[in-house]
């Protein structure tokens, strides 16, 4: 049993593919940033290149789990067993390539990886964030709906949609990457929502392309001399139910457990919980502890 890692997205999406396509709702987060890449390039998320790799069972067989880095981000693993976490600390603390920050993962795995860096390096891991995972049961938009209508984003919403991304990255307390390249590349595929108010964009919601019958609503925000009037939840009701009328089997998306706001907002629409996630960050490696 053994990791291999790679910088070739190409060889990662054969060797891990049909893995992560197996189980798209608690892959999304890989198979999008995986989409992402193969559109975008390589330097989406950040100028060093993305790393990948695979683990697999017994002699040469299909892939069992997966991580991807993009340098300076967390890295982002799937569900992984024991012995596979453990195993890919080994790995990347003996490579010493890519630098690893943190981790990204479901609560079980990201506790097993961090103790074991823990055990290789002395880095000491913290909570960053807690996310939950939803996923759309029966749709129920606000009623009574606010004000407004719902309409697909263009290029001359441009420059307003960088500024709410890069505001949304500020109050997530998130790493964003180029805000520019992510509202970019959802513009690419039709992928923002506003909502419209006398002709002002009032709010907006994404959505990342459908891979595997599944899509992730994603950058929902409204600025905040504008909240509490019901737009950011309508225009994430126009946007998942377009997604459910084009076909869309898994509709997901990540709430920050420390915001009950959003929580009860999208539980109101339907979504219900899946699975939570910890984002730890960890401290500089100062060798393994004597």
């Amino acid at each position: 049993m053994a990791w291999t890692v790679t910088y070739d997205l190409d060889e990662f999406r054969v060797a891990a593919g049909g893995f992560l396509r197996a189980h798209p709702a608690r892959n999304t987060i890989l198979l999008t940033v995986v989409s992402s890449l193969a559109v975008a390039g390589s330097g989406r998320y950040g100028d060093e290149p993305p790393v990948y790799g695979w683990w697999t069972g017994e002699g040469k067989g299909p892939a069992e789990g997966a991580f991807l880095c993009t340098p300076p981000h967390p890295l982002l693993l799937s569900a992984l067993s024991g012995e596979a976490a453990r195993g890919l600390a080994r790995t990347l603390a003996q490579d010493g390539e890519p630098k690893v920050t943190g981790v990204n993962a479901g609560r079980e795995t990201a506790e097993t990886f961090a103790t074991a860096w823990q055990d290789l390096t002395g880095a000491v891991s913290t909570v960053g964030q807690t996310h939950r995972l939803y996923r759309l049961d029966a749709l129920t938009p606000p009623d009574p709906a606010p004000p407004g209508r719902p309409r697909t984003a263009t290029t001359a919403d441009r420059d307003l949609l960088v500024t709410w991304c890069e505001g949304f990255a500020r109050e997530a307390g998130a790493l964003s990457g180029n805000a520019a390249a992510q509202v970019d590349d959802r513009l690419g595929h039709d992928g923002i929502t506003v909502w419209e108010l006398d002709g002002r964009p009032v709010a907006c919601a994404g959505i990342s392309r459908t891979i595997a019958d599944m899509a992730r609503i994603a950058l929902v925000y409204t600025p905040p001399e504008l909240r509490g009037r019901g737009y950011a939840g309508a225009a994430t009701a126009a946007v998942s139910g377009a997604a459910r009328a084009a076909g869309v089997k898994e509709i997901l998306l990540f709430t920050d457990l420390d915001n009950p706001t959003s929580n009860a907002l999208y539980q109101r629409l339907g979504y219900r919980p899946m699975e939570d996630r910890l984002v730890l960050s960890f401290s500089a490696e100062q060798g393994p502890p004597s």
